[in-house]
């Protein structure tokens, strides 16, 4: 079972930044901010952030050709393949 989020209210951070840093270092997870018993931030580790936003830059390329291809812009597989092995050839 995956574990939730760490939290960490505001003012432990202020007093233990460092080892708050650690911690998301470590695990690569989210940390949640707290501020008045509420979220207020989240704290990624650098790694994290650059591979949630990978991830997220290859959904924006899956969507647009999902809107491509339902506007009937797509190209067809066998060329994209054909286009995909000249590139490699020429390498």
């Amino acid at each position: 079972m995956a574990k939730g989020p760490s939290i960490i209210p505001v003012t432990d951070l202020r007093r233990g930044a460092g080892a708050a840093l650690k911690r998301v270092r470590a695990s690569r997870r989210p940390v949640v901010i707290t501020q008045r018993g509420r979220a207020a931030a989240i704290m990624l580790s650098v790694e994290a952030y650059e591979d949630r936003e990978h991830e997220r830059e290859l959904l924006c390329l899956l969507a647009r050709g999902e809107r491509e291809i339902a506007a009937g812009k797509g190209h067809d597989l066998n060329s994209v393949l054909d286009e995909a092995d000249s590139l490699l050839a020429s390498e």
